[in-house]
């Protein structure tokens, strides 16, 4: 049986959003003509609370929060460049000289994670060339590193704490 969370903003409208299967946190939330915002500490603003975001502000979270990723090493929503066309990564952690080392990729809790999800972060991969991808819509969590020689997914048991990726 799934389990709502019911959210209120700061003038007292609320939303049933679905529990994730992640640590609840606490957000700042408002409404903005009929809408709920939600404030993006990442990006500094308030943006549309859709389901997706709702993964995305807990996933993020989770990472700094638990994981120890370094808030700064990360981009929200990064645009790529890619043959004339624009993509959006949902997420990217830097290393410490700035190149990109790992895809997250998030996706609203009703929507499944399928083969679609990963060749979705497969077409960003072949811009930035990362060894490691995340994947989540809440419930769900993969993190995989790509094995190059066999161009198969090797997949952590568990979401690894940052310092995994601080050795390559």
């Amino acid at each position: 049986m799934q389990k709502y969370y019911t959210l209120k903003s700061e003038n007292k409208n609320t939303k049933k959003m679905l529990q994730l299967n992640l640590p609840e946190y606490s957000f700042r939330i408002k409404k903005q003509d009929e809408k709920l915002l939600i404030f993006d500490s990442q990006r500094k603003r308030y943006v549309s609370l859709t389901p997706e975001e709702w993964v995305r502000q807990h996933f993020i979270r989770f990472l700094i929060e638990e994981k120890g990723y370094p808030a700064a090493y990360l981009a929200i929503e990064k645009q790529l460049s890619m043959n004339g066309m624009k993509k959006r990564c949902d997420a990217i952690l830097y290393n410490r000289h700035a190149l990109p080392i790992l895809i997250i990729e998030l996706k609203a809790p009703n929507v499944a994670i399928t083969q679609s999800t990963f060749d979705q972060v497969a077409v960003y991969n072949a811009k930035l060339k990362v060894n490691y991808f995340m994947i989540s819509n809440g419930i769900e969590h993969y993190c995989c590193k790509t094995n190059t020689e066999t161009a198969q997914y090797e997949f952590f048991s568990e979401i690894p704490n940052y310092l995994v990726f601080t050795n390559d």
